[in-house]
């Protein structure tokens, strides 16, 4: 947990896929701190007409690559939001070929009542799940 959400335009081939979810999974451990295996991601894919990413006034070129990534997580500082921005931009760069300008981050907050890893139990109140320490 967190759980990422990727939306982007239809097109790219598998190997693209994986090395975009690859460095979305390592920008993550490294900006929070998870397991290896707290890794929850869903790619949707949309045709070119369906999709108006724009950039708010800020003068920020896009192209076929861009998408949007919101992120479900539980609260989180501000610190590790940002760190995360910044890792997973230049993953996405250095891996993927695809421009900072290119990526949009989204966060929704959410309680440890608003998980069920499975089994119709929520884990982190059961106590299965430890609860980290967010500063």
């Amino acid at each position: 947990m967190p759980l990422i959400r990727f939306d982007l335009l239809e097109g790219r081939s598998e190997a693209e896929l994986a090395g975009i979810l690859d460095a979305a999974h390592q920008a993550m451990l490294d900006a929070f701190g998870v397991p290896p295996r707290d890794r929850y991601q869903l790619v949707y894919e949309h045709k070119k007409s369906r999709v108006r990413i724009e950039d708010t006034g800020l003068g920020i070129p896009r192209t076929d690559d861009v998408m949007i990534v919101s992120v479900t997580t539980r609260p989180r500082p501000v610190e590790q939001k940002t760190a995360f921005y910044r890792l997973l931009t230049e993953a996405l760069s250095e891996k993927c070929g695809i421009a900072s300008s290119d990526v949009m981050i989204n966060y929704v907050e959410n309680t440890d009542a608003d998980w069920s890893f499975g089994n119709g139990e929520a884990q982190f109140l059961t106590g299965k799940l430890g609860t980290p320490k967010v500063s």
